[in-house]
């Protein structure tokens, strides 16, 4: 199958003008116009209709794509909660409106339903994992020209429009301040490796574990889900191992929350035996007990960002728009991670 790339190629132009020139968008040189629709006659290349379709009407409507997550609120959760509101003011402010779409189980990760109802002019997906189906998927938006923007999602080797957080540096920062307030045995407790922001922030945990002199202990290090539930559970394990854990960094607040919880059960008090970070400067780490040192992560302004980017690539077609906006993270300090732990047992 011949794509837009070899034809730009061949006639030496931008994807853009090639997408311009069958899509009937914008002023056009007669010689560009030709060269390309030359080219594209001997490679035999045919434009996807429904890209056609697409670019040449709008539907006013940016597109939100949440994830399928059993047994979690999504509109109740903070993470979802901040980035919709940013994305909300954005599509306000620039004349249009937002449409949810909720995937469920059966879905099959068909993306692209929502511009074949013309009922979107580009998407924001959220929630993305990396696996074989959401790249297959994702590629075929790309190769059709259809605008999309991921939030807290890459896929390595792929380059799409993405806007995410610096989870390494936020994660390094946040293990760095346990390490300065005296604390060596530091567990890990992350999310799923399909998510990048995973990867990050176990990258910000072996490098300011490394650069310490330690070790990173596996059997210290445990995975939830990202619940509340998950990290409750997994306090059972931590208990077990109690005797080589000092502190405990979590890759959010609501896995660290409910750890805080499940210990507090069993009589380990954070601040006081241990210490704990989460991630996401939650109202629910502010209004914990104790309050949960986090990780700020600036989820509205990404949810913004994510929606001014897409809808400037509105006409563009998605190739043209690979894009990675990274915004800083900031460790917010609370009496979870204080050195109180380490003067209870000195």
């Amino acid at each position: 199958m011949v794509t837009r790339k070899e034809v730009a190629d061949l006639a030496k132009v931008s994807e853009a003008t090639v997408s311009r020139v069958f899509n009937g968008l914008g002023p056009m040189k007669p010689a560009t116009k030709e060269r390309v629709l030359a080219a594209a006659k001997v490679l035999g290349y045919h434009p996807n209709a429904i890209a056609q379709s697409f670019a040449r009407r709008r539907s006013g409507n940016l597109g939100v794509v949440l994830p399928y997550m059993p047994k979690v609120h999504l509109f109740s959760a903070y993470y979802f909660a901040e980035i919709l509101s940013g994305i909300g003011e954005q599509v306000r402010e620039q004349g249009y409106d937002m449409l949810l779409s909720l995937l469920t189980p059966n879905d099959d990760l068909d993306y692209g339903r929502l511009y074949r109802s013309q009922k979107v002019d580009a998407c924001v997906i959220l929630g993305a994992r990396d696996t074989e189906s959401q790249r297959s998927s994702l590629l075929q938006l790309q190769e059709q020209g259809l605008p999309f923007c991921l939030v807290n999602q890459r896929f390595e080797g792929l380059s799409f429009l993405e806007v995410d957080a610096d989870h390494v540096e936020g994660s390094y920062q946040a293990v760095r301040h346990l390490l300065d307030e005296g604390y060596r045995k530091i567990a890990f407790l992350n999310g799923s490796p399909q998510y990048t922001n995973s990867l990050d922030r176990r990258l910000g945990y072996q490098k300011a574990m490394l650069e310490a002199g330690l070790t990173m202990d596996p059997s210290l290090q445990f995975e939830g889900n990202y619940s509340r539930t998950s990290g409750y559970e997994i306090a059972a394990k931590v208990w077990e191992n109690r005797d080589q854990i000092e502190a405990v960094f979590a890759a959010n607040d609501r896995m660290a929350i409910g750890l805080m919880q499940g210990l507090r059960e069993r009589g380990w008090i954070a601040g006081r035996d241990y210490a704990v970070i989460g991630c996401d400067d939650s109202d629910a780490a502010k209004l914990s007990d104790p309050p949960l040192s986090s990780i700020k992560v600036p989820f509205f302004e990404m949810g913004k960002q994510a929606a001014r980017a897409v809808l400037a690539s509105v006409g563009q077609g998605s190739s043209e728009a690979q894009l990675q906006v990274k915004l800083p993270t900031e460790v917010k300090i609370r009496q979870s991670s204080k050195n109180g732990a380490l003067r209870a047992g000195s």
